[in-house]
């Protein structure tokens, strides 16, 4: 145990956040650089070090926090390094983009706020990479097999990285002109530098994993010959059609779907672009969605610099405190203000959208809506309520209803889809066609990145023991696992 007494004694400090108004002004992540590191190890001391730790329940990754806690506590940051990475490929990349659910299931969370487990994860991983305890760890005999990996999400990063350690020559194919799948293109600068990214492919690189970007499967490259010229395929092409919001209006130019919108913000940053193409600069601005994804276009509007920036629920706000029906240990539903609410805008919820209207050259100028109270689990309109606010660029932000299938990935492998839509898969992450397995969002459906890593890591087993007949990997979790839920 860290601190015996320290959950008694030292309360919860988290990372330092920048001025809004400074952070506003530029792309860089919004916390105060090395603000963590003087706090970090007492904060680590307040783990409980618990004969059960439930974090292990929230997080599907299995992390073993309590070990890392305590060799954060004691400044012991290499054997940090190493407990943190038994089982998180990318920790940089959770410990900045989780909304760890493993401090939901903290025990001390019961009656007291949670230890910062995200805090001190992204601390330890951060000396890491500044002591040079991340070092490339190619196999030491390669199997003579090969794997295509197809996205390069975290899904399609863990399974390519834990095939490669595991001797198999290993390709990834990204449609995009950069590795990195939702990481690069659907993360905003100031929620996650892409230099993180950027240093891991190295690392990968010098392990032994090939990429091959702007390179589509089933556009670009038949998916049936794919599969002929690989031992396995592993399809971790991610759950990337948006919903969309079929209402009168919807043509109407300056409509965008969030991933229309944010990659091209980042493009800027990468230097592609001089200005984005979609820009919210000096626009009355409305996000429609109010998940993580829908706060990534608030912050990208603010430093954009919009009019105004509206982001519309259909559901009701969240509690400030855990409902009954969502105890302890479970990932409650709570208000949540991120970086991006912090630097403004509105929040409505319990409204829906009728429809758009627009100028007399097709652009929309306003957005019509009605609150809404929900009868049998179906929202219906209130009568009275209707009201119009203005609307230059709208995002939609709703969420994503499966995968791809326009490109001909799932029809020329001939895969077999689940009730929900997702590509369908057994216990061992195998799809209905010899040797082609699937992980991360295309087979769960949308997620959380930990589930990502999480699904990369198990089927990389699934197809490891495909080649070989036995493997080593670790799986922390089954395709039927779901989170910790009432």
């Amino acid at each position: 145990m860290a601190d015996p007494k320290g959950f008694l004694t030292t309360g919860r400090e988290v990372a330092e956040s920048r001025p809004v108004e400074e952070r506003k002004n530029d792309w860089n992540e919004v916390y105060v650089p090395g603000s963590l590191l003087p706090i970090i190890s007492k904060q680590a001391g307040r783990c409980m070090d618990c004969g059960i730790p439930f974090c292990h329940q929230g997080c599907p990754l299995g992390n073993l926090i309590p070990e890392w806690n305590d060799y954060a506590y004691r400044e012991d940051w290499t054997a940090a390094s190493e407990r943190l990475h038994a089982t998180n490929n990318f920790p940089e990349f959770t410990g900045r983009l989780c909304p760890a659910p493993c401090e939901s299931a903290c025990v001390l969370a019961i009656n007291q706020p949670a230890v910062t487990i995200k805090n001190v994860e992204v601390s330890i991983i951060d000396k890491a990479w500044d002591n040079g305890d991340v070092v490339p760890r190619p196999p030491e005999r390669l199997s003579g097999k090969t794997v295509a990996v197809i996205g390069s999400g975290p899904a399609g990063l863990a399974a390519a990285q834990q095939l490669t350690r595991a001797g198999h020559t290993v390709a990834v194919y990204e449609r995009a002109d950069r590795i990195g799948g939702l990481l690069r293109y659907g993360i905003p600068e100031f929620k996650m530098e892409k230099s993180h990214i950027n240093r891991r492919i190295e690392q990968m690189r010098a392990e032994g994993t090939k990429f091959r970007t702007e390179t589509e499967i089933g556009r670009d490259v038949d998916a049936a010959k794919l599969r002929r010229r690989y031992d396995a395929v592993v399809i971790a092409a991610g759950a990337t059609v948006s919903r969309d919001l079929p209402v009168p209006g919807r043509e109407l130019n300056g409509i965008h779907f969030a991933m229309e919108y944010l990659p091209l913000a980042n493009k800027v940053q990468e230097g592609d672009l001089t200005v984005s193409p979609i820009t919210a600069e000096g626009k009355h601005v409305v996000v429609i969605g109010g998940g993580d994804t829908g706060a990534d276009c608030v912050g990208t509007a603010h430093r954009q610099g919009a009019a105004s920036v509206t982001q519309l629920e259909i559901m009701p706000r969240p509690g400030d405190e855990r409902a009954p029906n969502q105890p302890w240990p479970t990932f409650p539903m709570l208000y949540k203000v991120t970086s991006a609410h912090e630097e403004g805008g509105e929040r409505i919820y319990s409204v829906s959208t009728t429809h758009f209207e627009g100028d007399e050259e097709g652009n929309v100028q306003s957005l019509h809506l009605t609150e809404v109270e929900f009868k049998d689990g179906r929202p219906e309109p209130k009568p009275g309520t209707e009201r119009t606010i203005p609307a230059q660029l709208v995002t939609l932000a709703m969420g994503f209803t499966g995968t791809d299938r326009s490109n001909g990935l799932v029809d020329q492998f001939g895969l077999e889809l689940d009730a929900r839509g997702n590509i369908a898969r057994d216990a061992e992450y195998a799809t209905n066609v010899d040797g082609v397995y699937v992980a991360g969002d295309a087979g769960r459906g949308q997620s959380l990145i930990v589930w990502a890593i999480a699904e990369g890591r198990s089927a990389a087993r699934g197809v490891d023991r495909y080649l070989t007949g036995a493997s080593e990997l670790h799986a922390p979790i089954r395709p039927t696992d779901r989170s910790l839920t009432v």
